[in-house]
């Protein structure tokens, strides 16, 4: 009786423990460097609805997101949809443009390591993360969706991801401001 009351009150506090989605924050500065070291900024995407994926060129899970990332960019890119894979992996500055090749990704893809993956993503040294981690970041540069430590399936999702970025490809770019009198 005693196991089934602890139950009970276990599943009633469960939606209390539920991971919620981050609040709306800027997107910090990134720095991405690709496989020829030339680096250019995150910002410059500004204006865009920009997803990244964190992904490991040898994680069949990142290979599989990054051709649906592909797909969404074929269709939402003249939108303003713009996809960016980061690896992060081991040697990644000389696995990337591999990857690319195989894996038919058209959309920029850049290369850095541990330490920025997890400072970018507020992330605490004592996580574990797995890939690939995946940022939502609307026109405006704030983060709309970002993945935890353990990743989040509804940002793999191929239908939930398209309703996100269709939703802010529909959002302003900037917003107007009105002046008082």
């Amino acid at each position: 009786m005693c196991t089934t009351a602890a139950l009970a009150l276990l599943a009633a506090a469960l939606p209390v423990f539920a991971t919620e989605p981050p609040e709306t924050r800027k997107s910090p500065e990134f720095t991405l460097t690709d496989a020829n070291g030339k680096e250019s900024l995150l910002s410059s995407y500004r204006g865009k609805v920009v997803v990244i994926g964190f992904v490991f060129t040898t994680c069949v899970h990142c290979q599989a997101f990054s051709a649906m990332v592909e797909k969404l960019y074929k269709e939402l890119g003249p939108r303003g949809f713009e996809p960016i894979d980061i690896a992060w992996n081991d040697n990644a500055k000389f696995l990337i443009t591999n990857f690319a090749q195989q894996f038919g990704v058209t959309f920029p893809m850049y290369y850095t390591d541990y330490d920025h993956v997890m400072a970018y993503m507020g992330f605490s040294i004592m996580d574990r993360p797995v890939v690939p981690l995946v940022v939502v970041i609307d026109r405006k540069g704030m983060i709309r969706a970002q993945s935890p430590p353990q990743g989040d399936p509804n940002l793999q999702d191929e239908t939930k991801l398209r309703d996100m970025i269709e939703t802010l490809l529909k959002e302003p770019a900037t917003t107007v401001s009105r002046k008082h009198r």
